[in-house]
């Protein structure tokens, strides 16, 4: 599917391109979502460059997600989706950018290029052009990048009061199994963000050293550091988050080591109370012709009160070691 978006007095109209029909001449904006081999020729011809092939875009080869072309530049990007859809092919977005249009080819559906697509509809100081286009998505980009990782932290912050305020208990396995699980699509999620950050650190910079080859203007090349700036603040977010995870992941299984700790030291206790006992009925349970006591009248009431009295004692003795 193509839709173009064409400059108008209150920003950008946006217009779907049916099959077999042209693309606007007036189009600055050219976003291309799964689209067939005829729509991704047509886009190339209005533009002057090579549209690259779905392979080409889930390469991880930095010289193939970033290049120069004839008439532009050529950028692939991991866009925020990749926190919840880890396929590069769907949270991948490749920016064709030459002096007057941008592309945008996508087999996902980012949030972030529906939010572009609002804001330039009704931003009447929109600039007409390709690269004012791109730093309207970059800035609703890196926005998406700090929500998902604030989001991220508020998912910490929660898992931290679950562990540290209302404590694990052998009793409630699901909990920390709960607990455990959590932590780990917090890690997913900030392992994630790492690679969206440094794939548009790298398309910042890029952008940068190519900015007469798309014609930047003073401002776009200050936001150019701007967002470089942001992404390096966000990357440091995501850095210590990593660490606290880390911590609490090594507090909770602490947690969970005490208490089956715990479990085994009862046991003991308890094989260590009814140790005597055992012996005493083991010696009374002894099938000797002549026993002491044998015949006693009392003989069975004073075993029971041997056998209590022992578990008595080796009880007090344990509570008054604080053992239990």
């Amino acid at each position: 599917m193509i839709i173009a978006y064409l400059p108008v007095v209150s920003g950008l109209e946006r217009v779907t391109v049916s099959p077999g029909e042209s693309i606007p001449a007036t189009a600055v904006w050219i976003d291309l979502f799964q689209p067939t081999h005829e729509e991704k020729s047509a886009a190339a011809r209005i533009v002057g460059v090579d549209i690259p092939a779905r392979e080409d875009i889930a390469s991880i080869e930095t010289s193939e997600r970033l290049y120069e072309a004839p008439g532009g530049v050529v950028m692939t990007a991991l866009l925020p989706i990749a926190a919840r859809i880890p396929d590069p092919e769907l949270s991948s977005v490749t920016f064709v950018l030459t002096s007057r249009r941008l592309v945008t080819l996508r087999y996902g559906e980012p949030k972030s290029i529906e939010l572009c697509s609002r804001k330039v509809q009704k931003s009447p100081n929109m600039p007409h052009s390709g690269c004012g286009v791109l730093f309207v998505l970059l800035d609703i980009v890196v926005d998406r990048c700090a929500d998902v990782m604030e989001a991220a932290a508020a998912q910490f912050d929660a898992t931290s009061m679950q562990v540290f305020e209302e404590g694990l208990s052998w009793r409630k396995s699901a909990s920390y199994m709960t607990a455990i699980r959590e932590q780990g699509r917090i890690g997913l999620t900030v392992a994630r963000m790492h690679d969206v950050l440094s794939s548009l650190t790298r398309l910042s910079l890029f952008l940068s050293l190519h900015n007469q080859k798309v014609a930047l203007n003073d401002d776009q090349k200050e936001a150019c550091q701007a967002f470089t700036r942001d992404i390096h603040s966000i990357k440091e977010h995501a850095d210590a988050l990593d660490g606290k995870l880390s911590f609490l992941l090594d507090a909770t299984v602490g947690l969970v080591n005490l208490e089956q700790n715990q479990i085994i030291k009862i046991v003991s206790v308890l094989a260590v109370i009814f140790l005597p006992p055992t012996l005493i009925a083991s010696v009374y349970g002894m099938n000797f012709s002549e026993m002491p006591g044998l015949r006693w009248i009392y003989g069975y009431p004073f075993s029971i009160f041997l056998m209590v009295f022992s578990v008595a004692a080796t009880f007090l003795y344990f509570r008054w070691k604080r053992l239990l």
